[in-house]
């Protein structure tokens, strides 16, 4: 499979690159970008793939988050893929929580959408897969997002056992079987079957068995929308009953934005970086 280069901009002497290519899950063209440190000029270096949130693509945290320096200094790559498939043979949704830049990170099995939203695979098998076959990069991984690409993040990591060394997520949409963001994307994406939305819910799979996977989840307490769309409570719940041990902190005063991710970031990276390299 061949990564074309889109773009690429020196950055605290390392490299921010943004690929293109052909995906077989999503079947069609993905982008995304990738920081590589300057220490991959010498030798392979850790990942931590970042999941990004509904409207977002693999832009906004490159640009906002101010990751690059932290983990320049930690000798960590970053990949950002984007949110969803795109294009003309998408199937979209005039709503911005549904569809194109809203693709929840699920294999989705209903018409229109099984056809193209398969992110679950993309993100968790075919990425990775791509990514340490032509960047600079050893298996050693991490992932991390924030709201709907914080629960991409969390139901990977607890899926996927063994896969990750540590995760850590930004104002996740927790509970997603419980909220209305959740209640309209698996609807569309998975059918009426609820049974079948709960392998796509975090709080859920925390609750079922103890996890000893290093676990950071930063929610603002000023954040427009908690506690009704992110539940946090169902998973401090969860993770006190599978006593998992996870790291789950409240932040006065912190809203939804990039604002909050770039406030706690570095404690990620690093938080990141003592897994991948212990």
């Amino acid at each position: 499979m061949t990564l074309i280069q889109l773009s690429e901009h020196k950055l605290f002497a390392g490299r921010q690159i943004k690929y293109q290519h052909h995906s077989d899950s999503v079947k069609g063209l993905m982008q995304f970008s990738v920081y590589l440190p300057p220490a991959a000029e010498k030798q392979k270096v850790p990942v931590l793939y970042w999941l990004s949130g509904l409207t977002c693509t693999d832009e906004n945290f490159s640009v906002k988050a101010g990751a690059q320096r932290v983990a320049a200094e930690l000798g960590i790559a970053l990949v950002i893929p984007d949110t969803s498939p795109r294009g003309e043979q998408v199937a979209d949704d005039a709503a911005y929580d549904l569809g194109q830049g809203a693709g929840f990170y699920v294999n989705a099995t209903q018409e229109p959408w099984a056809a193209h939203y398969q992110m679950y695979d993309y993100i968790s098998r075919e990425l990775p897969s791509l990514v340490e076959a032509h960047l600079p990069v050893t298996a050693a991984k991490a992932i991390s997002g924030h709201s709907m690409g914080g629960h991409g993040a969390l139901v990977i990591a607890l899926r996927e056992v063994g896969a990750y060394r540590s995760v850590s997520a930004f104002s996740p949409i927790c509970q997603p079987t419980e909220c209305d963001w959740g209640k309209k994307a698996f609807t569309a994406y998975l059918g009426n079957d609820q049974s079948q939305w709960l392998q796509y819910d975090a709080s859920f799979l925390l609750a079922q068995k103890q996890s000893s996977l290093p676990m950071l989840i930063d929610q603002g307490e000023g954040d427009q929308f908690y506690p009704s769309q992110l539940r946090t409570e169902a998973l401090i719940e969860a993770n006190q009953r599978s006593q998992s041990g996870a790291q789950i902190r409240l932040q006065p005063g912190y809203d939804h934005s990039y604002f909050f991710i770039s406030s706690f970031i570095e404690e990620h990276l690093r938080f990141h970086a003592r897994h991948l390299k212990g």
